[in-house]
């Protein structure tokens, strides 16, 4: 099928999020590149999740439209928006595998459930699958068997089982070392390079914005609206919105910044730049 590469992936257009009267976040307005590995961050409480919950049809807008590739997919008929939802691929915050279990019965789960694929079809496609997220020979261990890192990559593969168009991740690196966490993060990029695949991550992780992102969408939680846009690297220097700069500054000032790198010290602001 044609595909015009000229349309975003993702548009969303004047989403307003709330929970009965209280408002979450206001006339949020972007656009997903096809593609990019775009990342949703700000502070704690912002509404991340939520817009991702949004974005993946499990929460509905309060106001606002949401497409993909053109195709508006908040007011799309059941079978129109199953057609889409089959084209996403969600790895949730805490991993979500099925305790009871193997690695490759997770991975299976949704070949089975949403196609008709042969089984020995669906068990090359899992050790397939767990062998791009470098878990080759662990197709029969169970969640409790395995460390955090390697639950994340699992999830992740279960993720990719039906090959989908766009990846969302909530918090991939949350409660990961950071050698565990810096894999994942290098790991999400070699999946994006080889295969294509656009990739939204809902963030708060300043390593691991700078080191995979594209482009990132800070959300406000002091005026509930959309507080920037673009490269973080760019951001970090030039944001016009103080609450962005101190978040991607770790909570200093430029004045504090500066003095630490002519000083020396042993300093947040090395460990917010680095190299690339």
């Amino acid at each position: 099928m044609f595909v015009d590469e000229s349309i975003p992936q993702i548009r969303v257009r004047d989403l307003t999020m709330a929970y009965g009267d209280f408002v979450v976040m206001r006339d949020l307005n972007f656009e997903v590149r096809r593609g990019e590995i775009f990342i949703i961050m700000g502070g704690s409480g912002c509404g991340k999740s939520t817009l991702l919950r949004h974005l993946t049809g499990l929460l509905q807008p309060a106001t606002g439209q949401i497409f993909y590739n053109d195709v508006e997919f908040t007011a799309a008929e059941d079978k129109l928006r199953n057609q889409m939802l089959r084209k996403f691929g969600v790895m949730f915050q805490g991993g979500a595998l099925w305790s009871s279990l193997t690695l490759a019965e997770n991975v299976a789960f949704p070949l089975e459930e949403f196609t008709e694929l042969p089984t020995e079809i669906i068990q090359e496609t899992v050790k397939l699958k767990l062998a791009l997220v470098g878990l080759r020979g662990y197709e029969d261990f169970y969640p409790a068997e395995i460390s955090g890192g390697m639950c994340k990559r699992a999830s992740l593969a279960r993720a990719m089982a039906l090959d989908p168009e766009i990846l969302f991740f909530d918090e991939p690196s949350a409660g990961l070392d950071p050698v565990s966490a810096r894999r994942l993060d290098e790991l999400i990029l070699q999946l994006r390079d080889s295969l294509g695949t656009t990739v939204v991550v809902v963030t708060h992780e300043l390593a691991s914005i700078f080191a995979i992102a594209d482009r990132a969408l800070y959300l406000d939680v002091a005026t509930r609206a959309v507080g920037g846009l673009g490269d973080p690297k760019i951001l970090r220097e030039q944001a016009a919105n103080e609450n962005l700069r101190l978040f991607l500054n770790r909570g200093m000032t430029g004045a504090q910044l500066a003095q630490d790198l002519a000083t020396g010290a042993p300093t947040i602001a090395a460990a917010i730049r680095p190299a690339g």
